[in-house]
C-alpha cells in the first residue's frame, strides 16, 4: 500500500476508535453540552425581557429579537464546550499508556491526532445541531438567510471547530492528567462569556470593550449573526477567518511538535 493509503487507513481506524469512546462514555459530552443549553434557557426565560429591552434601546421587551441575537453566540460557545472533551480525551490517552503502545506499532504516527481532531469536529457539528434544534423549539428563526449564507455559516462553524480542536489537542498534550486538561481548556468556555454573545460590545464599559472585541469569539459571532440574521458583518468576516486559520495553524504545529517530542 502507498503511504497515502496507509495514512488514510490508520486515520480512519483512529477516528472509529474515538467515536466509539464517545458513544460508550457520553456523559462528558452531555455535561459540556448542557452548559450552552442551560445558558440559552436562562437568558431567554429569566433575563430575556430585561436584556431585550436594554438592547432595543428602551423600546420595550421583545424576547424573540433577543433569542435571535443570542443564538449565534451560543452556537459558537457550544463548540468551545465540546472541544474541552477533546483535551480531556487526549490527556487520558497520553497518561494511560495507549500512546506508548501505538508508538511500538507500524501505524501512521499522525493518525492518532487526526482521529481525535476529525472525531471532535464531528461531535462539534452534532452538538451545534442539537443546540440549534433547542433554539428553534423556543422561537429562533432565520428566515432572511439565503442558501449561500447558510452554507457560509456552516463552513464558519466547521472551520471554527477545527481551529479550537487543534488548540484543545495541544492543551491535552501538555496536561499531566484529565483534571488539568479540563482546567487548561476552560478559556474556551470563558471567552464567549466576555464577548458579544450576550450583549453588544458598545454597551460594555469603555475600559472593557477591547477585552471583548480583540478575541476570536467576537468577530466569529458577529459574522455568524450577520449570515443568519442579515445584520452587517463589515470587517468581522475577514477577522473571523484570520482567527480561525491562525489558531488552526498554531494548534497544529504546537500539537504535532509536542506529540512528536513527548517520550511517554
Amino acid at each position: 500500500m502507498s503511504t497515502l493509503a496507509l495514512a488514510v487507513r490508520d486515520s480512519s481506524t483512529m477516528l472509529r476508535r474515538n467515536l466509539l469512546h464517545a458513544r460508550r462514555y457520553p456523559s462528558l459530552t452531555l455535561n459540556l453540552l448542557l452548559t450552552p443549553i442551560m445558558l440559552l434557557l436562562l437568558f431567554v426565560y429569566v433575563f430575556g425581557d430585561t436584556m431585550s429591552a436594554g438592547i432595543g434601546g428602551g423600546g420595550g421587551p421583545d424576547r424573540s429579537a433577543y433569542i435571535a441575537y443570542l443564538v449565534p453566540g451560543l452556537l459558537l460557545m457550544t463548540i468551545g464546550s465540546t472541544t474541552i472533551g477533546t483535551a480531556v480525551s487526549v490527556s487520558n490517552d497520553m497518561t494511560e499508556g495507549i500512546i506508548a503502545r501505538f508508538r511500538t506499532m507500524a501505524i501512521h504516527r499522525p493518525s492518532v491526532l487526526i482521529g481525535h481532531v476529525v472525531g471532535s469536529v464531528l461531535q462539534c457539528v452534532m452538538s451545534v445541531i442539537l443546540v440549534g434544534a433547542v433554539a428553534a423549539a423556543i422561537g429562533f428563526r432565520s428566515t432572511d438567510a439565503t442558501v449561500l449564507e447558510w452554507l457560509a455559516a456552516f463552513g464558519l462553524l466547521v472551520l471554527f471547530a477545527l481551529a479550537l480542536t487543534w488548540i484543545a489537542v495541544g492543551m491535552g498534550l501538555i496536561s499531566p492528567n484529565a483534571e488539568a486538561a479540563s482546567n487548561n481548556a476552560m478559556p474556551l468556555i470563558f471567552l464567549p462569556l466576555i464577548s458579544s454573545a450576550f450583549v453588544p460590545v458598545d454597551s460594555m464599559p469603555g475600559w472593557f470593550q477591547p477585552v471583548a472585541e480583540y478575541q476570536p469569539f467576537t468577530p466569529a459571532i458577529e459574522t455568524l449573526r450577520g449570515l443568519l440574521l442579515g445584520t452587517e458583518i463589515g470587517h468581522n468576516g475577514w477577522l473571523a477567518l484570520a482567527w480561525c486559520l491562525g489558531l488552526a495553524v498554531l494548534g497544529y504545529f504546537w500539537s504535532t511538535a509536542k506529540f512528536n517530542s513527548d517520550p511517554k
